[in-house]
C-alpha cells in the first residue's frame, strides 16, 4: 500500500481577518526552571514544547483534527506501513543558512536511539530499525514491525528536525518560524521572526517572550493587568473573570487530557476486581464534570480514548453513578468496612475535589477512604504509582496507540495501575500493523471494552483544555494535542495592537 499526502490551509487557525506582520508579545506557561531546554528529545513539560516548536520544524505537524500532515517532508509513501519514504522539502534552510539534508533528518531520528541522548522518546524510537538517505532528497524509514501512525508519532515536538551533529544545545539552530536570540533557563527564551522561513508569509510577529508562571493565579492576574498576552492551563474556576472582561478571549479545547483513580494491582484490596468495580460505581461523572471542572469536561466511561476521537467507541454503555450497586459489590467480597487511604495532589489536576466527593459517596456505603493530599512539588517521583490507591493525570497523546502503548500495555512505562491483560497486548500489536481501518477500528473498540470493564483505572472525565489571550491576539485556535495551540501557536498568530 502506499499513500502521500498534502498540506492542511488552516492548520488549526481560527483567522478573523488578514494577518498583519509585525509587534511583540509576552507568553507565560506554566512553568520554567534551570532544567529548560534547547533539545527537542530531553523536552518534558509544555515551555519546553512551545520553545522547540517556534525555533524547530518536524518532518509532519497536526492539523486541527490532529490528523497529521506534511511538513519538511512534503511527501510521504509507505510500503506495507513498514517501509516509509519521506521526499523532503526543497529550499529549506536552518537558521545559518545550512540547507536542509536528508543527513540533518537520518540524525536527528537515529539520535533518540542513543542512551546518552536521554530522549523522552527512546522507546517510540526503537521502531527505527533503519533510518537512512535513500537519495539526494529523500529519506528511508524502515521499522522493526508495521505501524500505521508513524506520519502522527513524527508531528511529536520530541522528534522536530536538528542539524547533523548537533551536540550543544545552548542555543537553538533549526529551521523553524523564529529565531533564538535568547535563552536563559528558569527565566525565559527570546526569539525573533525567521525571514527566511519555509512557509510563504509567515510567521507574523516580529518578536515572542516565552516565560514560566507556576501559580495558576499569578498567571492570569500577568494576563489581566497586561503584562503578558497569552497563558495556558486556566483554572475553571477562572474562566468567568477572563470572560467577564472584553479584553481578553477565553480558548476551550476539548481534549484527551483525564485526571484518573489509579488502583495498583500489585496490592490488596485495589487488586479484587469487585473493589475496581465499586470504586468505578462510586464516581458521580455529572457532578465532577460541573462541580470539579465547572462544565469545561466530557463524562468519561473508564476507558482513555475521549469523545470526539475517530477511534472513540460510542457501544460501552455509560458507566454511571450506582452505590447501592457498589454496597452490593463490596458486601459480597466481603469488602465492607475497609479503610484505606487515597492520595491526590494539585499537580493532578481536580484530583483533590474529587478526591473529596469520592470520600462522601464511599462512606455512604460502608468505605473508609482517608483523603491524603500531598504537594505538587515531589508528586510525580514521590507519590504517583507508589500507592495502592491514589491519582494521576494524563495528556493528550496524538495516537490511539501511542496512548495504550505508554499508560496500558503490560510493560508500559507507565502502566499506572500494573494492569496485565495478555489479550489487550496482542490486540494492540494488532491494531499497530492493520491494514484495513475498518479493521483497526473493530480491534481498538475491543481494547476500549477490556480497559472499562477490567483495569484499575478510573476515568471519571476529560477535561477541557483552557488558554486565555488578548483580544487583539488574532489567528488563535485549537490543536487538540495541548494548550497553546498543540504548543505551535507561534507561527499561526498575529498582533493587531
Amino acid at each position: 500500500m502506499t499513500g502521500c499526502w498534502g498540506i492542511s490551509p488552516s492548520a488549526g487557525t481560527a483567522q478573523t481577518g488578514t494577518p498583519r506582520k509585525g509587534g511583540r508579545i509576552r507568553v507565560a506557561s506554566v512553568s520554567s526552571s534551570t532544567a529548560d531546554t534547547l533539545d527537542p528529545a530531553r523536552g518534558a513539560l509544555s515551555t519546553d514544547y512551545a520553545r522547540h516548536y517556534m525555533l524547530y520544524s518536524g518532518l509532519t505537524q497536526f492539523d486541527s483534527n490532529l490528523t497529521p500532515q506534511p511538513a519538511l517532508a512534503e511527501e510521504i509513501q509507505e510500503e506495507g506501513r513498514i517501509l516509509w519514504t519521506l521526499k523532503l522539502r526543497k529550499g529549506v534552510r536552518f537558521h545559518d543558512g545550512k540547507p536542509l539534508a536528508p543527513t540533518d533528518v537520518v540524525y536527528s531520528l537515529l539520535r533518540h536511539r542513543n542512551p546518552l541522548t536521554a530522549s523522552k522518546m527512546k522507546v517510540v524510537a526503537a521502531q527505527f530499525a533503519e533510518v537512512r538517505a535513500s537519495a539526494a532528497n529523500e529519506v528511508q524509514i524502515r521499522l522493526t514491525a508495521p505501524n500505521a501512525d508513524l506520519p502522527a508519532l513524527l508531528a511529536d515536538s520530541h522528534f522536530l528536525i536538528v542539524k547533523d551533529g548537533t551536540t550543544d544545545f545552548r542555543t537553538a539552530v533549526g529551521t523553524g518560524p523564529y529565531r533564538c536570540k535568547d535563552f536563559n533557563p528558569g527565566v525565559r527564551t527570546l526569539a525573533t521572526r525567521n525571514p527566511e522561513y519555509w512557509k510563504p508569509n509567515k510567521p507574523y510577529l516580529d518578536e515572542i517572550e516565552l516565560v514560566g508562571i507556576a501559580d495558576e493565579s499569578a498567571r492570569v492576574n500577568a494576563l489581566l493587568s497586561g503584562d503578558v498576552q497569552l497563558i495556558n492551563a486556566i483554572d475553571p474556576r477562572s474562566a468567568h473573570r477572563i470572560r467577564s472582561s472584553p479584553d481578553y478571549r477565553l480558548q476551550e479545547t476539548p481534549s484527551g487530557l483525564y485526571t484518573d483513580l489509579i488502583m495498583r494491582q500489585d496490592a490488596r484490596p485495589t487488586n479484587d476486581p469487585a473493589f475496581v468495580t465499586a470504586m468505578k460505581d462510586l464516581f458521580d461523572r455529572e457532578q465532577i464534570a460541573s462541580a470539579v471542572f465547572r462544565g469545561y469536561a466530557r463524562l468519561g466511561n473508564d476507558q482513555p480514548v475521549p469523545p470526539g476521537n475517530r477511534y472513540y467507541f460510542a457501544g460501552i454503555p455509560q458507566r454511571r453513578y450506582d452505590p447501592d450497586r457498589a454496597r452490593f459489590t463490596l458486601r459480597k467480597a466481603g469488602l465492607l468496612g475497609t479503610r484505606l487511604p487515597v492520595y491526590c495532589s494539585p499537580a493532578a489536576e481536580g484530583s483533590v475535589e474529587i478526591a473529596a466527593l469520592l470520600q462522601q459517596s464511599a462512606a455512604k456505603v460502608g468505605l473508609e477512604l482517608a483523603v491524603e493530599r500531598v504537594p505538587a512539588d515531589g508528586y510525580w517521583s514521590h507519590h504517583w504509582m507508589k500507592h495502592p490507591l491514589g491519582f494521576g493525570n494524563t495528556n493528550p497523546r496524538p495516537t490511539v496507540d501511542l496512548l495504550f502503548s505508554t499508560l496500558f500495555k503490560s510493560d508500559a512505562p507507565w502502566n499506572e495501575s500494573g494492569w496485565n491483560n495478555e489479550r489487550f497486548d496482542q490486540l494492540l500489536l494488532a491494531a499497530r500493523s492493520a491494514g484495513d481501518e475498518s479493521r483497526r477500528k473493530q480491534l481498538y473498540a475491543d481494547m476500549q471494552v477490556l480497559v472499562h470493564e477490567h483495569c484499575g483505572v478510573a476515568i471519571p472525565a476529560f477535561i477541557s483544555l483552557l488558554d486565555a489571550y488578548d483580544r487583539r491576539l488574532q489567528g488563535y485556535g485549537s490543536i487538540p494535542i495541548g494548550g497553546l495551540m498543540g504548543y505551535s501557536f507561534a507561527e499561526h498568530v498575529w498582533w493587531t495592537g
